[in-house]
């Protein structure tokens, strides 16, 4: 299993917010880049990265801060927010981030996700953030009345890389991962999953692991930034799993 720590961007900065909630924010580090390098250094193989102010404004805001973590760092990163159209996908690819995940464009715009994953493939994922199992887009303040799984499954031949499954209602309120709906996202399609939200121990990536589901990654937020779990008993955790 694929461990991806967060780093979350507002206002140039690397925070995390409760609930999605912009007005509920901590701030961890004034600087992103220094952060990426914290978690390169301690051995994780992934960086997930999110651009808050544009997955609410609709376009990349915070382009210095990403530029200056892709100078910073040698490991792969995913990218997401405010990426809704062509341009930015070819962008943001062109300029050294590895996988670019579409989430408001999933639901409003799906052939933006179809044709930019034959374009380059192994490079899109896709952002499926839910709130009592129904889609949220636009930085989650647009609630749609559309499943998770039924999104998910709109491009299941369409060549995605991944899926980044979020539950909002517990992202950044250190809950713990919901398991559950993760699996069933995970065994009713056959696109590899990457849990996320709510992460507060190592034992979360044990119950991933241990849901008889094909979920392929977790990503860590805040949990990573007040020391609820360690680096290295982390990677060591997912690695038991039989990926590093």
């Amino acid at each position: 299993m694929i461990l991806f720590p967060a780093i979350d961007l507002k206002d140039g900065r690397c925070v995390r917010l409760r609930q999605g909630d912009m007005a509920q924010v901590t701030v961890f580090n004034d600087d992103p880049a220094a952060q990426a390098r914290v978690f390169e250094a301690h051995g994780f193989e992934w960086l997930h990265l999110v651009d808050l102010n544009g997955a609410v404004s609709g376009r990349s805001v915070n382009a210095p801060a990403i530029r200056s973590i892709l100078s910073a760092i040698k490991i792969p990163l995913q990218l997401g927010g405010g990426i809704r159209n062509r341009d930015g996908v070819e962008g943001w690819l062109a300029a050294g981030v590895n996988r670019v995940i579409l989430g408001t464009a999933a639901l409003k715009d799906p052939a933006l996700v179809k044709e930019s994953a034959r374009a380059h493939p192994g490079r899109i994922a896709v952002g499926i953030d839910a709130r009592d199992g129904k889609v949220a887009v636009q930085g989650w303040a647009e609630q749609s009345t559309l499943d998770a799984l039924e999104l998910a499954r709109r491009f299941e031949d369409a060549g995605v890389a991944a899926l980044i499954f979020t539950d909002i209602g517990r992202d950044g309120m250190l809950e713990g991962v919901n398991v559950t709906a993760t699996a069933e996202l995970a065994s009713g399609i056959s696109i590899p999953v990457i849990a996320s939200g709510g992460a507060n121990s190592v034992r979360d990536i044990g119950r991933l692991a241990e849901a008889n589901a094909p979920i392929a990654g977790l990503v860590i937020g805040r949990a990573l930034y007040d020391g609820r779990i360690d680096p290295a008993q982390a990677l060591d955790a997912s690695r038991q799993t039989g990926k590093s």
